[in-house]
């Protein structure tokens, strides 16, 4: 007899060693609020980011994942098609160094973001690349429209400055939400434009 074995969608969290790194943890804390699965990888340079930028560490966002994976894991379950087709419905990689993007535009998979990224797009998935870097050289542009024909959406982190933010923090959730739109998850976190007054 067979089964189905339909499951709650999960989703992949790749937080690179880019600039950033508030909005890989701000991303984590929103799809945690949301009750959503999440596996969350962090990539070695991350760590440091991630301590230098917002003084927080790798065992405080694991508390917020629903899995941990390390970037050196290519044995780890959301490495294979076989695993994601069916159970995970998008990734994001925020911040995405160009490192990283690099690696995703060649099919270079020697860190696990780089290769659960590939899965991703090979399975049909939505991959979502916030991409921090400027200003941006031909090759950078060149790797993003090699991924952008492929599907991946590539969103840098730009505030829309109509929205008049008055902290740091709302234009991080104004950013987040603009990328969580791009994987079906509508928030409240943007303060959307309703038209012209």
């Amino acid at each position: 007899m067979v089964k189905r074995t339909d499951a709650k969608q999960e989703y992949i969290l790749g937080i690179t060693g880019a600039s950033g790194a508030v909005l890989g943890v701000r991303m984590l804390e929103v799809l945690h609020a949301l009750s959503l699965p999440v596996h969350l990888i962090v990539s070695e340079g991350a760590k440091t980011t991630l301590r230098e930028e917002s003084g927080r560490t790798v065992e405080d966002l694991k508390r917020l994942a629903t899995f941990f994976h390390d970037d050196r894991d290519l044995g780890a379950s959301i490495s294979s098609g076989s695993y994601v087709s069916p159970n995970v419905s998008a990734m994001i990689v925020a911040p995405c160094s160009m490192k990283s993007l690099a690696a995703i535009a060649t099919g270079y998979t020697e860190t696990l973001i780089a290769r659960a990224a590939d899965v991703v797009l090979k399975e049909g998935k939505h991959l979502v690349l916030v991409v921090r870097e400027s200003p941006f050289t031909v090759i950078h542009l060149e790797q993003m429209l090699t991924l952008a024909r492929s599907g991946v959406r590539i969103v840098p982190p730009m505030p829309p400055f109509y929205q008049k933010a008055t902290t740091v923090e709302e234009l991080v959730d104004q950013i987040v939400g603009r990328v969580l739109d791009q994987i079906g998850l509508h928030t409240d976190l943007p303060n959307r434009w309703r038209g012209a007054e």
